[in-house]
């Protein structure tokens, strides 16, 4: 069986690699050029299939029953980290029980619950609301008086305020939600991490993931009981009355389930809100286009969320023996699905390291692909057009004011700070 080095894959476990701006596309695309799927074994770490083809990915993420997401864990974690989370759990290896981490006929019905309510056309009746806060960030701009940090000052608190909105958390919290999301996704940052948080030890990990849980737990079941007390037209409303097979959602699944929307809801629109305003400081060209052209709008966001693809992977695990690109896969096999790989894959895209408006196929896996694809993906539309569409016509000029930073985190990432210098009309 070929295995690939260990020299070379073992950094994309490594939360640190993914701070290192164009370390990831340069190693990834070694990986498909050379060890297209191979298994990796990195110490401390169970083996894993990493698959870091296009087409690959798709191919294994439309088979639901045959790649599981919740038989182990659904991202990367050491081997220390993974038995410290069956103690936590008494033996489960999830201790987030969100629709990501949910197979079959069980995921369906969990999906469902909020299917309809951020379907396109629920999603479409926000706008104004989306808008209105979307016009806020200019405000901002405005206020800011030429110079600010656009991931700190807009990319982070538009979505949030968005997302929370919609769930129903009160702007009071937002704050704290931010920073829960955080420490949760980027658990290995010095900048954002939980206080006191050591990366260097692996126990830290789901450590800090069973803080977030119990924080989660008790906001959340306060949130739960008051509206099953007084209703309101939220999210937080329909998962709090919500029925699963004709009984209440068990509660962990329910904590489980607002917890992902009150994080991965708005961090993965965050990261590409941030990494947007990146590309257009450095590509002045870019602006000038869009300013010409704002029909182009929604192209721009497809582009910027393959190029920015803030969810760098999750871990499927083979329910039987099977091929998968003419490679025997064993029953019980990790595999690790490289979505960054997947939006620079040469065989899918013209010019993978070129950000382009002009793709006229953008088949991008930012959002994932298949049964699992991002429930949230019309509502991060919807919110990141808003926003460009409100601010583009009044940014006349847009540059980098001092070095941006990126996120140290292996799961979910990107820029953490973008400082720019703009003039509005």
């Amino acid at each position: 069986m070929n295995i690939i080095p260990s020299d070379l894959i073992a950094p994309l476990f490594n939360p640190a690699t993914f701070a290192e701006r164009g370390k990831v596309d340069e190693l990834l695309a070694a990986v498909r050029r050379d060890y297209p799927l191979v298994r990796a074994e990195v110490p401390g770490y169970d083996p894993h299939w990493i698959v870091c083809r296009h087409a690959d990915i798709q191919e294994v993420s439309r088979q639901n029953e045959l790649f599981h997401n919740a038989d182990r864990s659904a991202t990367v974690i050491p081997q220390m980290g993974e038995a410290l989370v069956r103690e936590f759990t008494g033996g489960d290896y999830n201790l987030f029980r969100s629709l990501v981490q949910l197979d079959g006929e069980d995921h369906k019905q969990h999906r469902r619950v909020l299917f309809q309510a951020l379907g396109s056309q629920s999603v479409a009746r926000l706008a104004d609301s989306v808008r209105a806060t979307a016009s806020a960030q200019l405000d901002t701009l405005r206020a800011a008086g030429g110079e600010l940090d656009w991931a700190k000052a807009v990319a982070a608190p538009y979505p949030l305020r968005v997302v929370l909105d919609v769930i129903g958390v009160p702007r009071a919290d937002h704050a704290r939600m931010l920073e829960l999301t955080q420490w949760l996704f980027s658990w290995a940052d010095p900048d954002l991490c939980r206080p006191g948080t050591d990366p260097s030890h692996p126990e830290q990990q789901p450590r800090t993931w069973k803080i977030v849980f119990d924080e989660f737990d008790e906001y959340f079941s306060a949130l739960i009981a008051a509206r099953r007390r007084e209703p309101r037209d939220d999210l937080a409303t329909l998962l709090a009355n919500a029925e699963v097979n004709g009984a209440a959602m068990e509660h962990s699944r329910a904590i489980s389930y607002f917890a992902i929307l009150a994080t991965a809801g708005h961090d993965s629109t965050a990261h590409t809100t941030a990494t947007a305003m990146w590309t257009l400081a450095e590509q002045p060209a870019l602006l000038a286009q869009l300013k010409a052209e704002p029909t182009l709008v929604p192209k721009f966001v497809e582009e910027a969320i393959r190029w920015t693809t803030p969810v760098k992977h999750f871990v499927r695990h083979a329910t039987v023996d099977c091929t998968l690109a003419g490679e025997k896969i064993a029953r019980g096999d990790r595999l690790y699905l490289s979505y960054p790989s997947g939006n620079r894959d040469e065989a899918e895209f013209e010019q993978p390291f070129t950000f382009r408006l002009d793709r006229q196929r953008n088949r991008h896996v930012g959002f994932g692909y298949g049964g699992h694809v991002c429930l949230g993906q019309h509502l991060a539309r919807l919110e990141m057009c808003a926003l460009w569409e409100t601010l583009l016509p009044a940014l006349s000029a847009v540059e980098m004011s001092g070095p941006g930073q990126l996120i140290a985190s292996e799961f979910v990432s990107g820029p953490k700070s973008v400082p720019i210098r703009y003039r509005l009309t």
